[in-house]
């Protein structure tokens, strides 16, 4: 392989490994947080269903064996929420017309401006899911259209469908169980799994306080809901939405502070108040024999097909890593000295090769496995232009409105 004398990775070489006996492309980064090992991050946090009053309660722990010792990990970054930034990478390129792929859209703009265009490389379960299921192409709901229609039966034995709609599919994983078929619906497996994850960890301690500016206490007053939504609050009783027994609805316990006003008193928070760690790692997978269990028509078809799927999901890895590690609020992450992301190529003997590639040549190497496809595989639009342009069934608008109705009455039931 060309990489491992340091030369960059072609088509033809990634083709081979497609093809042969390479079973995955894997990869590996250290991380830290930037101030180094006593620097604090904050890892996503979860409801507390049990043992509410440990520390880092919130935080998904769990122990892991690093060279023979056990040590205390947490999870910083998801497989789910790793796939996500990916295929928002991969909407970064697609936007700015680099990248020749098919997306399907719905435009949410007039309804609902915050949310704006949701695409299959943005919506949750991507082509199967909900929002272009009861999204309108041409005045007909989406999943009745010859595009909505050609996936339905798709399968390991025929991927073809799905690969020529939603390739990312067969790459972060799908299943179409809310499509036609229910739970038979088409169903397939990641090929891609990418995880972060702080080793050697220990839960620490968040502390928060307000002083008011304007010296507002705490029994200055009763916040009650305004009739007038666009007033959010009253303290006049007489301007306050009324229960069933006309009764003035406060805001939460009434108190100033549910406005955002008086003091908070110093508090402090031992279930979600971040961790300090040894070091973070990132861990990337993409299986080859993962791609080699789906067909597309045979000889001709397969190998072409399942290496653009590997080009494909090469350039979500590095398109994501050269954007950076900026994972949330307080949960940033830098690359420990020589130890960024690096990708080695795992035959059936257990051997690593050495592949070199970053963003900027990945994306050629998409582009030219995209152009190796045969006729009746490639792709029926152009780099930035969509497959399909939905709008969100009146049904659909109404949810979306509706919800933006409540939550500007802050009625939390509701919501």
């Amino acid at each position: 392989m060309s990489g491992s004398s340091g030369a960059t990775l072609t088509y033809k070489e990634l083709k081979a490994l497609v093809a042969g006996d390479a079973v995955a492309i894997r990869g590996a980064a250290e991380l830290e947080a930037p101030g180094g090992r006593l620097d604090k991050v904050f890892p996503p946090s979860h409801m507390v269903d049990k043992y509410p009053s440990e520390p880092g309660a919130k935080y998904a722990t769990e122990d892991r064996t690093l060279n023979g010792v056990k040590v205390l990990c947490v999870l910083l970054d998801s497989v789910q929420s790793q796939a996500n930034r990916m295929e928002l990478a991969l909407q970064g390129l697609w936007e700015q017309g680099k990248l020749r792929l098919p997306v399907v859209v719905t435009d949410f703009r007039e309804c609902a401006p915050d949310v704006g265009i949701v695409s299959s490389l943005t919506a949750p379960h991507r082509i199967a899911d909900a929002i272009l299921r009861d999204s309108l192409l041409d005045g007909k709901l989406f999943r009745s259209t010859d595009i909505g229609k050609s996936f339905t039966d798709a399968s390991v034995r025929n991927a073809a469908p799905l690969f020529k709609v939603c390739p990312t599919g067969l790459v972060f994983g799908i299943w179409d169980s809310t499509g036609p078929r229910g739970g038979l619906g088409a169903k397939f497996a990641r090929a891609l799994v990418s995880e972060i994850v702080g080793v050697d960890v220990r839960c620490g301690v968040k502390t928060s306080s307000r002083i008011d500016p304007c010296g507002i206490v705490t029994k200055a007053a009763d916040i009650y809901q305004a009739q007038d939504a666009s007033e959010v609050w009253t303290v006049d009783e007489s301007l306050a939405k009324k229960d069933n027994k006309q009764k003035p609805i406060r805001l939460g316990e009434g108190r100033p502070a549910e406005v955002n006003h008086s003091n908070i008193p110093p508090s402090q928070d031992h279930l979600a108040g971040g961790i300090t760690m040894d070091h973070a790692l990132h861990f990337v997978t993409l299986s080859l024999a993962g791609l080699r269990k789906l067909s597309f028509g045979g000889r001709g078809k397969d190998d072409e097909a399942r290496t653009v799927l590997a080009a494909l999901g090469l350039l979500a890895i590095l398109e994501s890593d050269r954007q950076g590690y900026d994972l949330r609020s307080r949960c940033l992450l830098v690359p420990r000295p020589g130890k960024a992301l690096h990708l080695g190529a795992v035959d059936r003997s257990g051997v690593e090769r050495p592949i070199v590639l970053t963003a900027e040549s990945a994306l050629p190497l998409y582009t030219e496995a995209v152009a190796a496809l045969p006729p009746d595989l490639r792709f029926a639009t152009e780099p930035g232009k969509p497959l399909a342009a939905l709008t969100p069934s009146p049904k659909l608008k109404r949810l979306v409105e509706r919800s933006r109705e409540l939550a500007a009455t802050q009625d939390e039931d509701a919501i």
